[in-house]
């Protein structure tokens, strides 16, 4: 992360829907499943009423892979919206080797939060901080799947499954958005898929680097210039690294490490 950002390291923000969410109810089971990452209750955001954009943002946020007819009527018939957020960290006063161990583990951490929630009063829940949500029982399973990780590789593929929103499409451009919620640059390529099996090959690739670049070890020396390929066999890709500029510094989805673009060799 350059030093000139600063400054505080990413954080995930959860947004909570639920009927008739009482504050210190979310406040305790936040505590309980987060107080390892110190998750609160952002108490000026709290709305004890029913926000009517949340169907439109619900749906913008990769609903429809996961959401059942039940997960759509609980963001429906929500009256009540809560947000909760991590401890800030500054990213200077912390070895670079630590920072991304200890942004898996606040991803992680938020995992648990978002399940224990839905396992109390809560009825849907988005991370705002890479605009994506799942169905209910999506959560729970990446959330059961990631505490019983067994190996990092294992660890890493939830969280970049629960985290990490893709592909994010602007015309032939492919993007993710979340990977620095988990301490790594985002990845894009350069796509016209004509079939749904094209854009899955396009995906496939995607998450690929992501999960390289989340553990391997020398993906944090990669350059320029250095090609990529997710098998011994497929075709070789060609790495270009740039800043991501689509981004304000201060937006949730920024991320300071920058995007890999991938194009064919």
């Amino acid at each position: 992360m350059p030093a000139e950002l600063d400054q505080l390291l990413p954080r995930p923000v959860l947004c909570v829907l639920g009927v008739g969410l009482d504050p210190e109810t979310v406040r305790k089971v936040a505590a309980g499943a987060g107080a390892a990452a110190g998750f609160t209750l952002d108490d000026e955001d709290f709305e004890p009423d029913r926000d009517p954009r949340m169907t439109r943002a619900f749906e913008a946020s990769l609903a429809r892979a996961s959401f059942t007819d039940a997960d759509w009527a609980a963001v429906a018939r929500h009256d009540s919206v809560a947000y909760l957020l991590p401890r800030p960290m500054r990213a200077l006063t912390m070895p670079p080797e630590l920072r991304r161990p200890v942004l898996m583990d606040v991803s992680r951490t938020a995992l648990a939060v978002s399940a224990a929630l839905l396992r109390s009063d809560a009825t849907a829940v988005k991370n705002e901080s890479s605009a994506i949500t799942h169905g209910r029982d999506r959560w729970l399973s990446l959330a059961d799947d990631a505490a019983a990780a067994a190996t990092d590789e294992e660890l890493a593929a939830m969280l970049h499954a629960a985290t990490v929103k893709r592909p994010v499409s602007t015309g032939e451009l492919f993007y993710s958005c979340g990977m620095h919620l988990l301490g790594a640059p985002d990845a894009e390529l350069t796509a016209t898929p004509t079939t749904d099996a094209e854009r899955d090959e396009c995906v496939a690739l995607m998450d690929a680097l992501a999960l390289y670049l989340l553990t391997e070890e020398r993906a944090a020396t990669m350059a320029d210039g250095e090609a990529f390929r997710p098998t011994a066999d497929a075709p070789r890709w060609l790495l270009q690294h740039h800043p991501d500029d689509r981004h304000d510094a201060v937006d949730f989805f920024h991320n300071p490490l920058g995007y890999w673009r991938l194009t064919p060799a």
